[in-house]
């Protein structure tokens, strides 16, 4: 995974390169302490073919279990951009449970305009 945070507080990610390698998860860990709220946004729904390995999986949740308050304090959600209107419909059962691993919500639109206004909204709630 790679993090693109030069935007903050609109943090671009992408699963192109895999789930939890070193470097996606130090950048996103390095936002973590500037104690603001941001929306994580992102072109490209997982891959339902390319699931984490066993090993993956481990260090996401040791990640996750590690930073676990900041990331429900901070992240406001995770915007994906999905333009199959059937595909969006797929992923709300799988929404559920990415919240409740993460700790905050995935929210799917259909383009990266919707994907920006749906991250002013929510960062505009908090004041930001």
């Amino acid at each position: 995974m790679s993090m693109d945070s030069s935007g903050f507080p609109y943090v671009w990610f992408s699963y192109a390169d895999g789930f939890g390698d070193d470097e996606g998860m130090a950048e996103f860990e390095r936002n973590l302490p500037r104690q603001k709220p941001f929306v994580i946004l992102s072109d490209s729904a997982p891959d339902e073919n390319r699931q984490p390995s066993h090993e993956e999986r481990k260090r996401l949740s040791l990640w996750m279990k590690a930073h676990k308050a900041d990331l429900r304090q901070f992240v406001l959600a995770m915007v994906v951009v999905e333009p199959n209107a059937v595909k969006r419909l797929a992923f709300a059962a799988f929404g559920v449970i990415f919240e409740k691993f993460w700790g905050y919500p995935m929210v799917m639109v259909e383009s990266r305009d919707a994907a920006m206004a749906q991250a002013e909204t929510l960062l505009a709630k908090v004041g930001r």
